[in-house]
């Protein structure tokens, strides 16, 4: 009897990627086969995004597709921490669980679609590392989970829990696996990644003999003595500016950990950023982020940001304008504020006209185009290393260390065909537009 099969669909945010692929992994280890089209599955396992409005929207509307392309369908994720929301549009799923749910989908899987594998000890179903849904040369280090914030605007606390940090011992050891495997760049990840540790009050373990403690600092030294002659990227997101944070730099300076923080400052008014339960102190902000630079001028910081959120006036707006223009941002990401159910933001005074947000988002934008447009021609003629993501006919594409996938720039390497992805290059930068470059190997 061949195995069940199972497609999956995984939505939302990296987090929740690393959930889907510890679930994919189990269910390997499990005996199931995992195909990628409805037509060949058995049944169809769907992560879910529930932050905002739109992405329930995508979520509600992939659980449909799912229903009316195979009908036998799971639900887990974020949306499923309010069961009803899924269940009042979609009454005939067969399951649904929250996330890191790991147990209840696979035990769902196992009821719906009994499946008892035969036992053959020459057949390794599973790699070391596990089922991954990124490339093979790069992969996302989840270091713990949920979050101790409760900014108004959020609801990932009320469906993701308290912070709970993993081991330091156990991420180094799932770190030394991935590399092992090939990948090259590790994009550590958590929903505040500075507060790493904090539960457990920087709890000691050992890894190789040697005490490690579960603190941002430490593990970065940790996963920076990783793979020897080749050490892999390490690229932090999700930090919080917790004044430790400084510490990082110049471990970035040095090359250890590459120079990229990802940063969510979310505003530049300090009464906007009271209201957000944020903080607030933007010349002590401001004045950090010179410090960063003149500790470490390759320093790629990214940021995101709301538009439009309740109470924000003219002036408001002009005070994040001028906090744009004073930081000088690498790499920005913005989107106009949209209520979420739960959010104690919907009970704020003064909300937004839609098509004033619509108007100030587009400001923001254009300001913050002229200033990566600035950036990025400053490179030109420089000589930068970058990691390659694909090659075809046409050349190669790659990315520097101020790019994350899929969230910033890239470098195109024009009918450059020798190349692998993974591999990490030298070349010298020829073009540039707003948010990518053009450049060839270096000689």
């Amino acid at each position: 009897m061949s195995a069940p099969k199972i497609g999956f669909i995984s939505l939302g945010c990296p987090k929740a990627l690393v959930d889907s692929e510890r679930i994919l992994t189990q269910l390997r280890l499990d005996g199931y086969q995992i195909v990628p089209t409805y037509e060949g599955a058995d049944m169809v396992v769907v992560n879910t995004c529930g932050f905002i409005d739109d992405a329930k929207k995508e979520s509600l509307d992939t659980i449909g597709e799912a229903l009316q392309e195979n009908g036998k369908v799971i639900v887990t994720g974020c949306m499923g921490a309010n069961r009803s929301d899924i269940t009042d549009v979609h009454p005939n799923v067969l399951d649904v669980s929250g996330p890191q749910a790991y147990e209840q989908v696979v035990g769902a899987v196992k009821k719906h679609l009994p499946h008892k594998p035969q036992y053959n000890p020459h057949i390794d179903l599973v790699p070391p590392q596990g089922i991954k849904l990124t490339p093979r040369h790069y992969a996302y280090l989840k270091i713990s989970e949920g979050c101790n914030h409760r900014c108004s605007f959020c609801i990932i606390p009320s469906m993701r829990g308290d912070l709970v940090s993993r081991p330091a011992n156990e991420v180094v050891a799932e770190a030394e696996g991935l590399v092992r495997s090939g990948v090259r760049e590790l994009l550590v990840i958590s929903q505040d990644t500075s507060a790493y540790g904090v539960d457990t009050r920087y709890r000691t373990t050992f890894h190789h003999g040697k005490p490690l403690k579960t603190k941002m600092l430490d593990l970065c030294l940790a996963l920076a003595e990783i793979g020897a002659d080749q050490p892999p990227w390490v690229r932090l997101h999700y930090v919080y500016p917790y004044p430790h944070v400084d510490q990082l730099i110049p471990l970035m300076a040095e090359g250890k950990i590459l120079p990229y923080l990802d940063i969510p400052f979310q505003h530049g008014s300090p009464a906007i950023l009271k209201a957000m339960k944020r903080p607030g102190a933007i010349e002590n902000t401001l004045s950090r982020i010179k410090t960063w630079r003149e500790i470490c001028p390759e320093l790629t910081i990214r940021s995101t940001f709301i538009v439009g959120f309740p109470g924000e006036t003219e002036d408001d707006f002009k005070q994040l304008l001028d906090f744009l223009d004073e930081a000088q941002l690498d790499r920005v990401g913005a989107f106009a504020y949209s209520p979420v159910a739960g959010a104690a933001a919907n009970k704020l005074a003064g909300h937004v006209d839609e098509e004033v947000k619509q108007q100030r988002l587009a400001v923001f934008m254009q300001r913050q185009a002229g200033i990566s447009t600035a950036k990025m021609a400053a490179k030109i003629g420089r000589t930068i290393d970058v990691i390659i993501d694909e090659v075809d006919d046409r050349g190669a594409i790659a990315r520097g260390q101020a790019d994350a996938p899929e969230i910033d720039g890239l470098v195109y390497l024009n009918e450059e065909t020798n190349h692998q992805p993974g591999d990490i290059v030298s070349v010298k930068v020829h073009a540039s537009d707003e948010h990518d470059l053009w450049a060839n190997s270096a000689a």
